[in-house]
């Protein structure tokens, strides 16, 4: 069910039917003055591409669709639980479809971070990396093609295997189910790694990885830590 009330179509905004470009920022997972001005030139840029792709403007309020989708991620709430002053849900996943088709996320993450490392003196490609998993539970709605038994962590759902730089700054996410070893995840992950950390020389992991993981890149690109031959 949705969450707009019918009181929300009769509002004046310069959105018609959505109260988006009037809505006042107050959840904590809303874009700051000081993010939005960093971001805000990236994801105009986006757009313009988008528009050049499919020919069709967005009605809805840029910065709201952005704040939309963080109130959701931050809040693992439903899609069509989002708040009345968010556009409607239906706009917002289209929005997010049009964006992660496409890849854009991940570039705008990749954009993100190399400004902060310069901006702490590193280079833009990390050299080093710190490799870790984690199993969450899924909701009910996950279907078992996607989902599966962590008996280690005895968990039922999904595991996310995650790779930051020295600096904690994200490098790249792996979704699999949940039964998946973290040796096979690992290599799922260095693939994703290599596409875009093309200077990649050293990974960090804890106990719970060996050596088989990383023997394929190894020989290529990447060298061991810690518990690796």
């Amino acid at each position: 069910m949705s969450s707009y009330p019918f009181a929300a179509f009769g509002a004046t905004t310069t959105c018609p039917d959505c109260l988006c470009r009037d809505r006042v920022r107050h959840y904590p997972s809303d874009l700051t003055d000081a993010q939005w001005k960093v971001l805000e030139p990236r994801a105009r840029q986006v757009m313009d591409q988008l528009r050049r792709a499919t020919g069709r403007p967005m009605v809805h309020d840029l910065r709201a669709m952005l704040d939309a989708i963080s109130y959701l991620t931050r809040q693992g709430v439903e899609w069509r639980a989002l708040p009345i002053d968010f556009p409607p849900w239906e706009a917002v996943y289209a929005f997010f479809q049009r964006w992660n088709e496409r890849g854009l996320p991940h570039l705008l993450v990749d954009r993100l971070r190399a400004r902060l490392r310069t901006g702490v003196g590193r280079e833009v490609q990390p050299t080093a990396g710190i490799v870790d998993s984690q199993s969450v539970k899924a909701a009910d709605t996950v279907g078992a093609a996607t989902r599966g038994f962590d008996n280690g962590k005895k968990t039922n759902g999904r595991k996310r295997h995650i790779a930051v730089d020295t600096e904690g700054f994200l490098l790249a996410v792996v979704v699999t189910a949940a039964n998946i070893g973290d040796r096979l995840g690992a290599k799922l992950l260095i693939i994703t790694l290599l596409n875009t950390c093309t200077q990649l020389k050293l990974l960090w992991a804890d106990a719970g990885y060996d050596g088989r993981a990383f023997t394929p890149v190894s020989r290529r690109r990447t060298t061991s830590a810690g518990n690796w031959p």
